[in-house]
């Protein structure tokens, strides 16, 4: 596995970790269907949450939470309608994003809930 798919995946793990410690039931974890992949899709106070986890091992770049995009978001409004339809699940969605900072023996984690409405951005 390549180096940042390792990173993408320990962050992912951590951010499951912080959002089960908050009282967030985890439905599903990289969650596919057709092209589209949710990093985290989550239940909490009656709501169906999406969560993008970003993860830098530096804050050189970009903060990860500006790195998702109109079409990223569009892509998530998407694939979480295909989730609901499957699942048949009608409940309200937010969408928050998770970065997280990942150094050595440290980890910042950030949780932005409400992070965007997809009605505004499209």
């Amino acid at each position: 596995m390549a180096e940042h798919n390792k990173i993408g995946s320990k962050g992912e793990q951590l951010a499951a970790t912080y959002l089960q410690n908050k009282g967030y039931q985890i439905l599903e974890q990289n969650w596919r269907c057709k092209h589209w992949e949710i990093d985290l899709i989550a239940e909490f106070n009656n709501q169906i949450i999406v969560i993008e986890v970003k993860t830098r091992r530096s804050d050189k770049w970009e903060s990860p939470e500006k790195s998702v995009t109109n079409s990223k978001i569009k892509f998530l409004c998407n694939a979480i309608e295909a989730y609901l339809d499957i699942k048949n699940i009608d409940k309200e969605i937010r969408f928050d994003i998770i970065s997280i900072y990942s150094k050595p023996n440290e980890n910042n984690i950030i949780h932005i809930e409400e992070a965007f409405h997809p009605l505004l951005n499209n």
